[in-house]
């Protein structure tokens, strides 16, 4: 083991035994004698700043680069060529091609949102999940949405566990009026499809509790009356 430097920890540990060198006129024989460590650490900083610069630098440069590459594939997902969205149109990328090359960046995030969907609509679930899992945000709506779309999946696959799992991510996720009492019914069918009529209960509850003037405050009055029944 290397032997310890016991006046340079006394430093370190203790600030106010530098200012007292400083103050007896000894800062260049301090400096002196640690000079090869101080230039050791503040060579290790400056590269660590360094380091970082440039990764932001190089996400931002990625981020501009996938947002202007995605463009056509959007095109396509909003007029429902969900195959040319996904796999390109031989001059330009597809979403999967900008999800897998840009995961790092928020925009690859998004690509990896849009494929999601595309694969939801086309009927296969599996890569549906797989794509919406990797997309992430800090937006109120996009990301409680995605939650939801991966619930929308696993129902497809009568995962109603799983399905139970991201619909309850989803209304918790920075609820919304507009939103949540959607997700919060999602989550009770699956409940109910599970025979968890107890968790149905739970959800139709928040909804009339909390979401009094929801345009879906009827129906979670009546189908709870109908889980409540199935749960005696």
């Amino acid at each position: 083991m290397a032997k310890k430097d016991s006046k340079l920890e006394t430093l370190l540990e203790q600030p106010e035994a530098i200012i007292e060198d400083l103050q007896g006129g000894k800062f260049d024989e301090w400096f002196e004698e640690k000079k090869n460590i101080i230039t050791y650490i503040g060579g290790g900083i400056l590269a660590v700043i360094a380091l970082v610069f440039f990764g932001k630098y190089y996400l931002t440069s990625q981020n501009e680069e996938a947002q202007n590459t995605m463009f056509q594939a959007v095109y396509y997902f909003e007029a429902d060529s969900l195959n040319k969205a996904l796999n390109g149109d031989g001059s330009n990328p597809g979403l999967v091609e900008i999800a897998d090359g840009y995961g790092l960046t928020k925009s690859g995030k998004l690509a990896s949102y849009y494929a999601g969907v595309c694969y939801l609509k086309l009927g296969k679930y599996d890569e549906a999940i797989d794509y919406l899992d990797n997309f992430s945000s800090d937006d109120i709506l996009v990301q409680a949405r995605a939650y939801a779309l991966i619930g929308d999946a696993y129902m497809e696959k009568t995962d109603y566990e799983n399905a139970i799992s991201y619909y309850k991510k989803a209304s918790n996720y920075k609820p919304t009026k507009q939103f949540t009492p959607d997700y919060l019914m999602k989550l009770a069918l699956a409940c109910e499809l599970n025979k968890d009529y107890i968790g149905a209960i739970d959800a139709y509850n928040i909804i009339i509790n909390e979401y009094p003037n929801s345009m879906k405050i009827a129906d979670a009055k009546k189908y709870k009356a109908l889980s409540e029944a199935l749960s005696e």
